[in-house]
């Protein structure tokens, strides 16, 4: 099993959408990237931690490959909008990708330049590619919280 790790905005609805892919074999909601140890909910809130909400995604390798989770990622979030996704708005709403590798590195900024240069957006991509730092698991009542409540997903584009 590899790990993974991606900011896209609130980490409900990125969570769901990793524990869809086949081959994603467990997913945890998180805050990384602060420079606290143990935040909470609350404080990454206040904006003040510096940590991002993630989304922790173990994968097996033999069945899904790092470039589809970057597919993903691409798609679950506007990777344009600096610390802020729709009606979320901190710089814990970035978008990130925290990388375990200097495999995983390379190929997220191949990614992000492929998708920079396609024209499918009309300003810059701002998403942060950064070595994973310590992951600190979120809540529980924050894990797998679509999916506890019956949705599909919030507000994330197709």
């Amino acid at each position: 099993m590899e790990k993974a790790a991606f900011g896209a905005g609130c980490f409900w609805g990125v969570e769901a959408a990793f524990r869809k892919l086949e081959g994603v074999t467990a997913t945890a909601a998180g805050y990384m990237g602060g420079h606290t140890d143990n935040p909470t909910y609350k404080e990454v809130c206040t904006d003040a931690t510096g940590h991002a909400e993630v989304v922790l995604v173990e994968f097996n390798p033999d069945i899904v490959g790092y470039d589809a989770l970057l597919d993903l990622f691409w798609r679950c979030h506007n990777p344009t909008e600096l610390n802020r996704q729709g009606p979320d708005v901190g710089t814990q709403y970035r978008s990130a990708i925290f990388t375990y590798s200097a495999a995983q590195q390379q190929a997220a900024e191949q990614s992000r330049a492929r998708l920079a240069a396609s024209g499918k957006y009309s300003k810059p991509v701002v998403t942060d590619i950064t070595p994973a730092a310590t992951f600190f698991k979120a809540e529980d009542y924050h894990q797998q919280y679509l999916e506890k409540r019956g949705l599909a997903s919030c507000h994330l584009p197709g």
